[in-house]
């Protein structure tokens, strides 16, 4: 009964921090729409936390268009894609329990 409640809980925590990460990269694609100050903390936050992941897909795709940048798009499906997947399966095993 305890490991069922605690793999519930794990399964929420990555939920909630998929969420997040999620919540960061549309702001993220938001503040490319403006001209934001780059030396705003919670900018350079956002840039911080977005960036990596957003280079490494730049560098295996090119999803840039007409000067459109697709690349938080296909993260924001492959976030969601493994978001569910993740929190199936653990669920799946805290009902096994």
């Amino acid at each position: 009964m305890i490991l069922r409640e605690l793999f519930m809980a794990i399964a929420g925590l990555v939920d909630l921090a998929f969420s997040l990460y999620i919540f960061v990269l549309v702001a993220r694609a938001v503040l490319s729409w403006v001209n934001p100050d780059p030396y705003n903390p919670i900018v350079r936050f956002i840039h911080a936390a977005t960036d990596p992941v957003l280079f490494r897909i730049r560098k295996l795709v090119p999803l840039q268009f007409s000067g459109i940048d697709f690349s938080p798009l296909l993260l924001l499906v492959a976030l969601s894609f493994v978001q569910r997947i993740l929190h199936a399966i653990l669920v799946q095993i805290a009902y096994s329990f």
